[in-house]
């Protein structure tokens, strides 16, 4: 039986907001480091070392169901679940980084996408409307919408641009369970689903693909790629319901860089 949704107090949403700037920082502080010639290895290394020994917080990816690294590192093709290796990177890579940390029991989760040099022009525009299908997501999250309307909201950006959803895996409920209710997916119908209250807390990560939305796992039992090898990029916010719409947990040190702010 599907647990129930729960609502968050106040506390409850402070604890969350403190490890979810945590896990925006590790983010952060990776992204000098994300260049040609590097492993994903050192990537993973480096934030773990931040992890524990900066931020006194747990890598909550470490070890859970049997994950051997502390970042989920995919790149090109890879949609999601990437494990850190000895693979080198290359000028033109796209590389999502998606990272979770456990602060005083609270679970933080995000990810971003990282151009390793200069992307071609089909891989910048599948970065920038991933992230602008996110950005849609969390823009129809209030009290008294539905996950239909945030399902719709993204996948309406990825088909304007002849783009994919994958539909095999999703956003989720997180606080003191990393992968709580509801199940949050990226595409949907206006009017259906769960009707949002305030309190509600969960992940909008869509995954999106440049060709078509099919996967396939690896024999890691972890790595899952596109089918047709075409590229694949993600991004992740946290995100909780608030009395007059939304609040992002996972803001970024940074601000927005050279992407459309989430108001």
């Amino acid at each position: 039986m599907a647990r129930k949704v729960s609502i968050k107090s106040a506390a409850d949403i402070e604890m969350a907001r403190k490890a979810g700037a945590m896990a925006a920082e590790v983010l952060h502080m990776i992204a000098e480091h994300v260049r040609p010639g590097v492993t994903t290895d050192e990537l993973d290394r480096i934030c773990h070392d931040y992890i524990v020994n900066v931020q006194k917080a747990i890598p909550a990816n470490v070890g859970y169901h049997g994950f051997p690294k502390t970042i989920c590192a995919s790149a090109n093709h890879v949609i999601c679940h990437g494990i850190p290796s000895a693979k080198v990177l290359k000028n033109g890579d796209i590389l999502n980084i998606d990272v979770a940390v456990i602060k005083d029991g609270w679970f933080g989760d995000t990810s971003r996408m990282y151009f390793v040099g200069q992307p071609s022009p089909l891989a910048r525009r599948l970065v920038e409307t991933t992230y602008e299908a996110m950005r849609a997501g969390i823009m129809a999250v209030k009290p008294g919408a539905t996950l239909g309307d945030v399902g719709h909201a993204i996948q309406t950006v990825a088909h304007r641009e002849h783009f994919s959803i994958v539909r095999e895996y999703c956003g989720h409920g997180i606080g003191q369970i990393y992968h709580d209710e509801p199940q949050v997916l990226h595409y949907g119908r206006p009017g259906e689903g769960l009707v949002l209250e305030p309190g509600m807390m969960f992940t909008i990560e869509p995954m999106i693909n440049a060709g078509k939305p099919q996967t396939k796992q690896l024999p890691d039992g972890w790595t899952v790629v596109t089918k047709d090898r075409s590229l694949s990029a993600q991004w992740e916010h946290m995100v909780v319901v608030t009395e007059t719409g939304y609040e992002v947990l996972t803001p970024w040190p940074d601000g927005f860089g050279s992407y459309p702010p989430i108001p």
